[in-house]
């Protein structure tokens, strides 16, 4: 009977903290799937082309901000945990700071070399004009992506997973409104998906704004504390600068994979598109995990509850693994349906779902494979976390897909394959990791 009590002591609030991040993550994905799914029922394979490789250069970008803010949501967390309100506000002001650099870093060199940054990604002739374009206009709104990651981070810190619901529901809903509007009546493409985005991010960052105003914080702020404290900023960035170059070079991985594939045609590069896509809904539940367990950890090792960490880790994999099975399955047996809503071309349904059926067993890799990321990130042990991510992108998955693309009857499935091979090595060297730190659980303090 007390084990039980202690199982749900540990569980419940986990799990009440992972919905509304589950739900947060789902809409962010729809509102990202959008661009996709509205193009590619109200224009070409080629407008399709430029959205999917646009929006896998800014997935990058995305995420390595993401990356970085997980230093504020660590800090944040430590500090709300050990009471300590006012180092709380510095670290939130100090990553204010930072990220108001990167995000006019980012702008500058992002639009001028959007042509450059197409040729790159080898956009197909017929898809380079839209690539450019898309990523162009993202170019423009990177403050608003760097803004509402780092507004989430704060909140997911504090333990507030609804607010960011909140904001990212309203940004849903503005993006598919400006596509279908763009897309579907002014029939602006790939530049109007873009022009919907920004808006849509925008929106969402005025909507956290107005919030936070109404909201009580746990942590006392005053604009003062937005300034680059060389300990403050120091610590945000020693969590967060691993994770981030851990995410580019990870990014860069699949980035790579999609080069690949845009040199196989412009279907295969639609239908990877769309893939990646519905990828990105079947692998909701992990992510979520990855990052609640991070602020759950970060929180009660700043209260110094290592056990009740611990237990949030295995009972995070339990539950992400039974949604794994479900969503692997729905990938390998009902990826066509999948891909049928990014895309009304028969081919690029039928390459998607090759793709997708490569890609089905990764659903259960990174069921464990994320919740054990999301326990380092919130321990602070994010050097391990990206040396194990660039074991698995540049050890593992970018030989593979080289390799692979080499076969003289190569098809998206066995290019698929690479990822699932790369996430199997990355369980086993976490595996390895906690073994390491358990016998000396000091390590994980």
């Amino acid at each position: 009977m007390g084990e039980g009590r202690r199982h749900n002591c540990a569980v419940m609030p986990l799990i009440s903290f992972a919905f509304p991040v589950l739900l947060a993550l789902f809409l962010q994905a729809m509102y990202g799937a959008a661009d996709l799914i509205i193009v590619g029922q109200f224009a070409g394979t080629g407008e399709q082309s430029g959205v999917a490789s646009g929006s896998q250069l800014f997935n990058m970008v995305t995420m390595v901000i993401t990356g970085l803010t997980m230093g504020v949501t660590v800090f944040v967390g430590n500090a709300i945990g050990a009471r300590e309100p006012e180092k709380a506000g510095h670290g939130v002001g100090a990553g204010i700071a930072i990220f108001g650099v990167i995000a006019v870093v980012v702008t500058a060199v992002v639009v001028p070399a959007s042509d450059f940054l197409a040729g790159l990604m080898h956009a197909p002739e017929e898809a380079f004009a839209q690539t450019s374009s898309y990523i162009r206009i993202c170019g423009i709104g990177t403050v608003f992506i760097v803004a509402y990651n780092v507004i989430g981070a704060v909140f997911r810190g504090i333990g507030d997973s609804r607010t960011p619901l909140i904001t990212v529901a309203v940004a849903c809903v503005i993006n598919i409104a400006g596509d279908l509007l763009l897309v579907g009546v002014f029939h602006l493409g790939a530049a109007g998906a873009a022009i919907a985005t920004v808006a849509a991010q925008a929106v969402s960052v005025l909507v956290s704004l107005y919030l936070i105003r109404r909201k009580a914080l746990p942590f006392a702020f005053r604009l003062g504390y937005i300034r680059l404290r060389g300990a403050y900023a120091g610590a945000i960035l020693r969590v967060g600068v691993p994770i981030a170059l851990q995410e580019a070079l990870v990014q860069f991985s699949f980035l790579f994979i999609q080069v690949v594939v845009n040199g196989m045609g412009v279907t295969a590069s639609a239908a990877v598109g769309a893939a990646e896509k519905a990828v990105i809904f079947l692998m909701l539940v992990g992510s979520s995990y990855m990052q609640s367990i991070s602020a759950f950890v970060a929180q009660n090792n700043g209260a110094g509850q290592y056990d009740r960490s611990k237990k949030a880790l295995f009972y995070g994999i339990e539950t992400a693994l039974a949604a794994g099975i479900v969503t692997g399955a729905l990938a390998y047996f009902g990826g066509g349906v999948l891909a049928s809503v990014f895309s009304k071309e028969p081919d690029v349904i039928a390459a998607a779902h090759l793709y997708l059926k490569g890609y089905a067993i990764d659903c259960v890799f990174t069921a464990i494979f994320f919740c054990f990321v999301g326990y380092f990130n919130g321990c602070g042990k994010t050097i391990f976390v990206m040396v194990q991510g660039l074991v698995g992108a540049f050890c593992v998955r970018v030989p593979a897909v080289f390799l692979l693309s080499r076969l003289e009857d190569v098809s998206l499935f066995h290019i698929a394959l690479a990822t699932p091979l790369s996430s199997l090595v990355q369980i086993f060297l976490c595996l390895w990791a906690y073994r390491l730190y358990r016998r000396a659980p000091e390590k994980l303090r």
